[in-house]
């Protein structure tokens, strides 16, 4: 039933290599970027007005009541098409972002350019990305903020004023431009370091918390299968004994006895077989086992935990990838991968059609392990959730409690792997086992 070969030399489309990291910047939420939109509406307006009607400076009143306007419309267009609640990814809050650098640029161009005291607003923009957003979307922005400021300097209408309109001098808006440019630099790379690092702080807050949760549940799931291992002691102990009696009952020239005597045989084995089970539940691995048995070339570690997981009519292939030109790893046999690399080849073979593969690859930097089948495929609405308990398409049907992919992911955690769940293009569902090869390989005996 096992098959070691090598994998084609045309890899397939699907292979992958170790998951990617997750990207920086979680975007920004609807509600609040309108929020503050609407403040920027209110206080241009209330300036505007203030300056033209109360103070009576002659100022391009239409022009500024048109950009405003832009500003309010776009507004409007973005909580009617987002959801309230929704986030936006970078890339379109970056674009909103940099949409109101533009605006409030063009309000700065209509009542005197640098000159205006109220250009230092361009730097509102810019802020909010670089506390937010990525480190491309902050680039992105600063880059049009000094586009616009080095604009303003040169091209701008004149500073709203009663009277003649003071003359400042080349020196002076030089240095009000040259004191933009530092801060819309100096504030996008301070305000992004600090915020990413709190980013990074609150993603590895959360993954300790996942962490531990996965542990409680695993220490939960451990005291049910010791009490299980209590409980089911001595009704297997009375199935094995009636299972005998019964056999030992049969008459050896009856027709159907001998059929009976057939499934009694298989009764007992199976009895027998779920008193070794429950045994090896309160076996405990020794850590100071160094005999030649405790570690094992990585083939015959993934053969091994993949042996007596596989249902008749199944075939179990393992291929090594040609791209594997490092020498061949040799791996601690520790319960944990055994039983977790099984729990997930048992898995693939309950939806394999015909074939339950195992790929493997490694090279200098890391061990990657692929488990495959040719079944349907993960349901999409579930690719996101596996890995977590009670999750299955068979829970609470033919005694399934969606518990194999959990105990399974939870068990590669210890060896310090990555775990990645994907479907095939060709169809059927693989998942991806990826290892740093220094925290995989075994030390020499």
């Amino acid at each position: 039933m096992s098959i070691l070969s090598s994998a084609p030399s045309a890899a397939p489309t699907d292979d992958i290599r170790p998951p990617a990291k997750t990207r920086r910047g979680g975007g920004v939420n609807v509600r609040t970027l309108a929020l503050v939109r609407w403040v920027a509406v209110v206080g241009q307006l209330s300036a505007v007005l203030v300056v033209t009607v109360l103070l009576g400076f002659p100022a391009p009143l239409l022009a500024c009541l048109v950009v405003i306007a832009a500003l309010a419309g776009t507004n409007l267009w973005l909580t009617t098409v987002r959801a309230w609640r929704a986030r936006l990814s970078d890339y379109h809050a970056a674009r909103v972002l940099g949409f109101d650098l533009v605006q409030v640029s063009a309000l700065a161009y209509l009542t005197g350019g640098l000159a205006n005291p109220f250009a230092l607003m361009i730097l509102v923009p810019v802020t909010v990305t670089a506390a937010a957003l990525s480190r491309g979307a902050a680039v992105m922005v600063s880059a049009i903020a000094l586009f616009c400021v080095t604009f303003l300097a040169f091209f701008h209408l004149p500073l709203p004023w009663v009277g003649e309109a003071p003359s400042l001098p080349a020196i002076y808006i030089a240095g009000h431009w040259t004191a933009l440019a530092v801060a819309i630099v100096f504030m996008a790379a301070y305000v992004w370091s600090v915020a990413e690092q709190s980013r990074r702080r609150e993603q590895a807050l959360a993954e300790t918390e996942a962490a531990l949760a996965r542990e409680q549940r695993m220490s939960a799931l451990g005291g049910l299968a010791a009490a299980a291992a209590h409980e089911l002691g001595s009704p297997l102990n009375t199935i094995g004994l009636v299972a005998q009696d019964l056999g030992s009952a049969l008459d050896k020239n009856s027709t159907l006895d001998r059929i009976l005597r057939d499934d009694v045989s298989m009764l007992i084995e199976q009895a027998e077989r779920c008193r070794d089970i429950l045994a090896s539940l309160s076996e405990r691995p020794d850590p100071g086992n160094t005999t030649p048995f405790g570690s094992a070339p990585l083939t015959a570690v993934a053969e091994e935990a993949a042996q007596g997981h596989i249902p008749d009519g199944v075939a179990l292939r393992i291929e090594v990838d040609p791209d594997s030109v490092a020498a061949e790893p040799t791996v601690a046999r520790s319960p944990e991968l055994l039983h977790g690399v099984g729990n997930l080849v048992s898995n693939a073979g309950q939806f394999a059609r015909d074939t339950v593969s195992l790929s493997l690859f490694w090279d200098e930097a890391m061990v990657r392990l692929t488990v495959a089948d040719d079944g349907p495929g993960f349901p999409s609405w579930l690719l996101d959730s596996l890995g977590e308990p009670y999750l299955s398409t068979r829970a609470g049907r033919d005694g399934h409690m969606g518990l194999g992919v959990f105990i399974a992911q939870t068990l590669l955690d210890r060896t310090k792997a990555r775990v990645a769940y994907r479907n095939k293009k060709q169809g059927g569902a693989a998942v991806d086992i990826v290892w740093a090869r220094d925290q995989l390989d075994a030390p020499p005996i």
